[in-house]
């Protein structure tokens, strides 16, 4: 896995990023490395073909990679190491967009109907062509019906492996130093037909794809609304108290415990 290499590199090493940036993209980001990236840039269900369970893996990798130059944000080297893999920069800032959008701080506005304004871009996100790679992380202003301060900017980060100041959770920990490699990235899609969520967790076409009945759901899961349902699959994380707070905290620690990673949305909604 050739981003691997990078990753462990880069917690090894105690001085700028781009020491390592460099070198490694001299000798990992030939044509070959490339075009096997960009194959993972359209919605063609390439997952399912003979190299794609190693894409989603080194994919997840890099994505690891990130986390680590975002942790004491190093844009410069975050920058030159996913432009030059054929990756897009963006910094939008509104709308905000869950599929665009990480909530890293919430400004609670005193009308709670106020809807969720992005104030600033921490760091930007990443697209692989219609694939998005990485959230640009913003600062919000938002009522509490909408985004709720110490839970959208707090709660734990689903599909994540790291973040400085958040609890993260993935299907990598908890896993030994080989296996936890054997993770796959989630795929995210922006086409023209619509958004496509989460489409190959596990290498399946499918999925779990229906959010609204209680069909192979966890207890605390059962809990939760299907709208909550959907806004923990969108954003990642719950971004509001839930409905069942008091029934769910009998059961402490229930928001590390979920298991989302095979959620998918119901056919044709966006």
């Amino acid at each position: 896995m050739t981003a691997r290499t990078l990753y462990d590199d880069l917690l090894g090493h105690d001085g700028p990023a781009e020491e390592l940036i460099g070198p490694w993209l001299d000798r990992h980001a030939d044509p070959a490395y490339l075009e096997r990236l960009r194959t993972a840039a359209t919605h063609q269900h390439w997952w399912g073909d003979d190299d794609g369970q190693g894409l989603l893996w080194e994919l997840y990798a890099l994505g690891r990679v990130a986390d680590v130059l975002l942790l004491d944000p190093q844009l410069p080297a975050y920058s030159r190491l996913f432009s030059t893999l054929g990756m897009t920069a963006f910094e939008d800032a509104t709308p905000f967009d869950p599929f665009l959008h990480e909530i890293v701080e919430v400004e609670q506005a005193e009308d709670p109907q106020a809807p969720i304004e992005v104030l600033e871009v921490r760091h930007p996100g990443l697209m692989l062509g219609d694939l998005l790679f990485n959230r640009a992380g913003v600062r919000v202003r938002a009522g509490a019906a909408h985004a709720e301060r110490g839970i959208a900017d707090r709660f734990p980060l689903y599909w994540t492996f790291r973040r400085a100041d958040r609890r993260t959770r993935d299907l990598s920990q908890g896993w030994g130093g080989n296996s936890q490699w054997r993770t796959d990235f989630r795929l995210d899609y922006r086409t023209p037909a619509g958004d496509h969520l989460n489409v190959a967790e596990q290498g399946s076409v499918d999925g779990r794809p229906d959010l609204g009945p209680y069909r192979d759901l966890t207890p605390e899961e059962r809990l939760l609304t299907p709208a909550e349902r959907r806004e923990l699959l969108r954003h990642r994380c719950l971004v509001r108290t839930p409905r069942a707070a008091a029934e769910l905290s009998a059961s402490p620690g229930w928001e590390d415990e979920l298991l989302p990673y095979e959620w998918r949305l119901p056919a044709g909604e966006a």
